[in-house]
């Protein structure tokens, strides 16, 4: 055999090695490894709405602007909740006037001989003590709630993080529990990778996580907090007897469900942007 003969084939023989081997690093990489480009940065929303009714006076905040836990976010109008107080301190004082006058009564009847007042007298003016102090119970608790209702008017931000969805202005009309904007927490960024039902054997909780975003070469780190247990199953839908309806097909090729898996970022740099919905990819680096 001449010379470029054996050069030939070995030549042939070290391609097809090294076809091989990157043949099974890639299936490795795609297929055996734990990782995935569907991941998501996600974090805490805190819907704002009023806990009482009535116009909008002020609105001190800009979408998008950062803002601390106490901050006043809106202010409702205060005038109908204000008088709604002074007519509950009104009520307290009276009904609090009508106790010390009945107790009065109840222990005067009491000092007075049995041969002057009977027994049903004094019981009577009991009776007219516990109503009194029930009585006097109730405005307080009127009072109490007034006054709630008036701190309610300022609405404030219950976290430290950005507006979002700002969607309120002065002059508008707040009804009880209508969303007028959002707070993004500051403090609660974390990472949501969708990985594959065959990874999951791979992954364990506490396993060291990279991040890479789609939104520049910035890499974070991590680990996994926990993993999703449960997910829509499709084909469990209910039928009008409220009975199993299941798709009587069956397709060969079968697709991996997605299961959802909470990182815990670790170091996040200080000069990082993050930006809840937006896209990276995650990579588990299983522990020995």
């Amino acid at each position: 055999m001449s010379a470029s003969k054996i050069f030939r084939f070995i030549l042939t023989v070290l391609l097809l090695g090294a076809a091989l081997i990157l043949g099974r690093t890639a299936w490795d990489h795609y297929m055996e490894s734990a990782w995935t480009r569907d991941g998501r940065i996600k974090a805490d929303v805190v819907t704002i709405s009023t806990d009482v009714a009535g116009t909008v006076t002020e609105v001190l905040v800009r979408d998008n602007q950062l803002v601390h836990k106490g901050d006043v976010l809106f202010v409702v109008d205060k005038a109908r909740y204000e008088n709604a107080l002074a007519q509950a301190n009104a009520m307290l004082k009276s009904q609090q006037v009508e106790k010390g006058r009945r107790t009065k009564e109840a222990n005067r009847r009491n000092a007075l001989d049995a041969s002057i007042i009977s027994a049903e007298n004094r019981e009577t003016a009991e009776f007219a003590v516990g109503t009194a102090s029930a009585q006097y119970q109730a405005a307080l608790a009127a009072r109490d709630l007034a006054a709630l209702n008036v701190e309610r008017t300022v609405v404030r931000a219950p976290v430290t993080g950005y507006v979002t969805n700002l969607n309120v202005h002065a002059g508008d009309f707040a009804a009880v529990g209508a969303a007028k904007l959002a707070v993004i927490d500051q403090a609660s960024f974390y990472v949501v990778g969708y990985f594959e039902e065959t990874k999951l054997p791979l992954l364990k909780v506490n396993d060291t996580v990279k991040v890479h975003l789609m939104s520049g070469d910035t890499e974070l780190r991590g680990h996994i907090e926990s993993i999703a247990r449960g997910i829509t199953d499709r084909d469990a839908a209910l039928g009008r007897e409220l009975l199993a309806d299941v798709n009587p097909t069956f397709s060969w090729v079968r697709l991996a469900q997605r299961v959802p898996v909470r990182i815990h970022i670790d170091d996040q740099p200080k000069n990082l942007v993050l930006v809840a919905g937006t896209t990276c990819t995650v990579v588990i680096h299983p522990r020995a």
